[in-house]
C-alpha cells in the first residue's frame, strides 16, 4: 500500500510538472504579448492620418510632420542641461518640473518630454541626440487646415487623456486622437493603425538587436481619407454672412440628408487649435465666456422655434382631421381665450389655413392648436398625440446622426405637464404656447433645417449626416434608409403652398430671389435672461426656415441669429442668399448682402452687460461697422466669388 501511494505521489508531482511546462512554453508563449514586457524597448511609427475632402473633392484637411522629444526617465544619464534646454528653447525649471512629471507618471515608459518641435529646431537637435541618453525624438503627423473655415465641422487632433488611455490600450501617452467635430467622431477611420519595432535589451539595459529576428514587428496602416457632405464654398459665404452675428445655420439636401453647411458664429481658425500653441489658444477661446467660440449653436443651441413650428401644427390639425384648409378664425390683433391672451399683427381678417400661414397668424394657429387638443377624452391623451406627431419629424431628439456634439430639443407630452401642475391638474389652455412655437418646446438649427427638409420631401427624411464617402468602404446604412412623418402626404400640398405664398405676398415677399421658388417661414422668438436675479426680455430672436426648389428640392435650410428681431430682417435675408449661392453660385440680391454684412449686432449682445436698453418693443437697434471693416468684408466676399 505505501509503496503504491508513493509511486502515486511520484506520478502526480511529475504531471504537475509537465503541465507547468506545457502551460509555460507551449501555451503561454503563443499568448505572450511583447508590449507588456518591460524587458523590450518599443519604437512606435505612426501612420498617416486620413485626409479630409468636401463634397467637391476639394481638400480640406492635410498632414504636416511634427517631432516630439521623448524621455523614458530610467535611462536618462547625467547631461549638460544648459544646453539641452537652450536646444529645447525650454527653461531649466521647465526640464526639471516635466522630468519630474515624466518620473512620477512611470520610470520604465516614454513620455513626451517637448511637442511639436519646429523644422529647424528637430533639425540641431538631430545631431547631439547621441549625447542625451533616455531620450529620444518620436516622429508624428499634425493637421494642417487648407481653409480657415469649418472649425465646428473638422474638429481638431489633441494629446489623449489618461481616461481614454485607460479605456483603450491602443491609446499610450502623448498619442493624438480627434476631439472634435469630424476628427472625433470618425477617429477610428482617419488615424490608421500604428506600426512598432522591438528591440532586445541585456541586463545592462542596452540594446543588442531585434526581439526574435523582427518577427513580432509590424509596419504602420495608414488612415482612410474620407469626403464629408459639406459644401466649403457655401460653408465659407455663410460664415461670412454670419459675421458680427451669433447663431446657426445648417443647410441639408432634402433627397440625401446631406449635410450642406453647418455654421456656427462666432467662429475660429482651425489652425490656432495646431501645434505647440494648441493649449494657449484652446484656453483663450474656452474663457471667451461672452462669445463662447467653442459652444457650436448650429447643433447644440436649444432655442424656442417661433413661428416655423406653425407649420407643424397645420400638419397635425390635418391630420387629426380637427381642421380643413377652408375653416377660418378672426384675428383682432391676437387671441383671446379666457385669461388666455396672445398678440399678434395687423393683417386681413379671419384667416384660413393659407392665410394663417403666408401672414403667420397667432390666432388661427392658437384655434387650430386647442381643437387638437380638444379632440379626445382627456387634455393628456391629446398631447400626448400631439407630441407623437411633432417628434415624428426628428424633434426633440439627437436625429441619430453622427456629429461629435448635440442636444434633443424638448417636445412636452403629458407627462411634462403632470410633473410641473399635477396630474389632472391642467388644461390644454395652459398649453397655448405651443400654438406658436414658444411655450416648452425647445429646437436647435439642425432639427429645424431637417423640419423644413420632411416638409419638402412631403412627409419623410433622412438622417442628417456629415459622411460622403470613406476610402474603400461604405457608409453606414441608416444614412441611407428614409424616416416617415406619421402625417399622410396628402395633407403636406397645402402647408407647402402657405409656405410657398410666404414669399410671394406674406411676410418674405421682401426677401424673393428671382427664379427660384422658395418655400419658407419666418419667426420672431421671445428671449429671455435673468439679470441681476430678475428675469428679463431681451430683443427677440431672427428665425427662418425654408426648401428651394418647391418641387423636389435641393436645398432645405434653417438660420437662427440670436437678438436679430424679425424674422426676415435678419435670418430671412441671409437664407435667401444662401439658396441663391447653392443653386446658382451668384448673388443677384446684392441689396440684401449689402445690409446682412453691414450691420452688426455685436451691441446687442452686450446689453445685459452694459446696462443699455433694448430698445422699443424689444427691437433690434441698427448699428453699422465701420467703413474699414465692411470694405474688408467686401475683400472676403469677392475671394469667394472667384474661387
Amino acid at each position: 500500500m505505501r509503496k503504491l501511494l508513493l509511486l502515486s505521489l511520484v506520478i502526480i508531482v511529475g504531471l504537475t510538472f509537465l503541465s507547468r511546462l506545457y502551460y509555460l512554453q507551449i501555451y503561454d508563449s503563443q499568448a505572450y504579448n511583447p508590449l507588456n514586457d518591460t524587458a523590450i524597448r518599443k519604437e512606435f511609427t505612426y501612420p498617416k492620418r486620413g485626409y479630409v475632402y468636401d463634397r467637391n473633392g476639394e481638400l480640406l484637411v492635410a498632414n504636416q510632420p511634427s517631432y516630439d522629444v521623448m524621455v523614458i526617465p530610467r535611462e536618462v544619464e547625467p547631461l549638460d542641461t544648459l544646453e539641452f534646454c537652450a536646444l529645447l528653447k525650454i527653461t531649466k525649471e521647465d526640464f526639471i518640473k516635466t522630468y519630474n512629471k515624466a518620473k512620477n507618471y512611470s520610470p520604465r515608459l516614454p513620455y513626451v518630454f517637448v511637442s511639436n518641435l519646429a523644422k529647424e529646431d528637430y533639425a540641431k537637435l538631430q545631431e547631439k541626440m547621441r549625447k542625451y541618453d533616455g531620450f529620444y525624438i518620436q516622429r508624428r503627423s499634425i493637421r494642417t487646415y487648407r481653409k480657415t473655415i469649418g472649425a465646428n465641422v473638422l474638429g481638431d487632433i489633441g494629446e489623449v487623456s489618461q481616461a481614454t488611455i485607460n479605456k483603450n490600450p491602443y491609446y499610450a501617452k502623448g498619442d493624438l486622437i480627434g476631439k472634435q467635430g469630424v476628427e472625433k467622431t470618425y477617429e477610428d477611420i482617419l488615424r490608421g493603425v500604428k506600426g512598432v519595432k522591438f528591440i532586445q535589451k541585456d541586463r545592462f539595459n542596452r540594446d543588442i538587436g531585434k526581439f526574435e529576428g523582427g518577427a513580432r514587428d509590424t509596419i504602420a496602416k495608414p488612415g482612410k481619407d474620407i469626403t464629408i457632405t459639406i459644401d466649403s464654398k457655401l460653408q465659407e459665404y455663410g460664415e461670412l454672412l454670419m459675421t458680427n452675428k451669433r447663431g446657426g445655420i445648417i443647410a441639408i439636401e432634402p433627397s440625401s440628408g446631406e449635410i450642406l453647411a453647418m455654421v456656427s458664429g462666432p467662429t475660429y481658425n482651425p489652425n490656432l487649435l495646431v501645434g505647440r500653441n494648441r493649449s494657449k489658444n484652446f484656453t483663450k477661446l474656452y474663457n471667451d465666456s461672452l462669445a463662447q467660440p467653442l459652444f457650436d449653436r448650429s447643433l447644440q443651441a436649444m432655442y424656442p422655434p417661433g413661428s416655423p413650428f406653425k407649420t407643424v401644427n397645420a400638419l397635425i390639425g390635418l391630420q387629426e382631421g380637427v381642421v380643413d384648409t377652408n375653416d377660418t378664425f378672426r384675428c383682432s390683433m391676437g387671441f383671446n381665450y379666457g385669461n388666455r391672451k396672445m398678440g399678434c399683427h395687423a393683417h386681413r381678417s379671419p384667416a384660413n389655413m393659407n392665410l394663417g400661414i403666408y401672414e403667420s397668424c397667432n390666432a388661427y394657429f392658437a384655434n387650430v392648436y386647442l381643437k387638437i387638443m380638444n379632440k379626445y377624452d382627456s387634455p393628456a391623451k391629446s398631447m400626448d398625440v400631439w407630441s407623437n406627431h411633432v417628434q415624428s419629424f426628428g424633434l426633440g431628439n439627437y436625429l441619430g446622426n453622427d456629429l461629435s456634439v448635440g442636444q434633443p430639443g424638448k417636445i412636452p407630452d403629458a407627462d411634462t405637464y403632470n410633473r410641473a401642475h399635477g396630474k389632472g391638474k391642467w388644461y390644454p389652455t395652459f398649453t397655448l404656447s405651443n400654438a406658436i412655437g414658444q411655450g416648452e418646446v425647445l429646437a436647435t438649427p439642425i432639427q429645424l433645417a431637417n423640419m423644413a427638409a420632411a416638409i419638402g420631401n412631403r412627409g419623410y427624411y433622412f438622417t442628417p449626416h456629415i459622411i460622403k464617402e470613406i476610402e474603400n468602404d461604405s457608409i453606414p446604412s441608416k444614412y441611407l434608409t428614409p424616416n416617415y412623418t406619421t402625417i399622410d402626404k396628402k395633407h403636406f400640398e397645402p402647408v407647402v403652398q402657405g409656405m410657398y405664398d410666404v414669399y410671394n405676398k406674406g411676410t418674405a415677399k421682401m426677401v424673393q430671389i428671382s427664379g427660384i421658388e422658395i418655400c419658407g417661414k419666418t419667426g420672431t422668438a421671445e428671449n429671455f435672461a435673468i439679470i441681476d436675479g430678475k428675469k428679463t426680455q431681451l430683443t427677440d430672436h431672427s428665425i427662418f426656415v425654408a426648401f428651394a426648389p418647391k418641387d423636389n428640392p435641393k436645398i432645405a435650410i434653417a438660420v437662427f441669429i440670436e437678438n436679430g428681431y424679425f424674422g426676415s430682417r435678419f435670418a430671412g435675408k441671409m437664407a435667401s442668399l444662401m439658396i441663391e449661392k447653392y443653386l446658382k453660385n451668384e448673388i443677384t440680391r446684392t441689396d440684401l448682402e449689402r445690409f446682412v454684412l453691414r450691420y452688426s449686432l455685436e451691441h446687442e449682445y452686450e446689453k445685459p452687460f452694459s446696462g443699455e436698453p433694448f430698445g422699443i418693443n424689444r427691437q433690434t437697434t441698427l448699428e453699422p461697422i465701420s467703413d474699414e471693416e465692411f470694405e474688408r468684408l467686401n475683400m472676403l466676399k469677392a475671394k469667394i466669388d472667384s474661387k
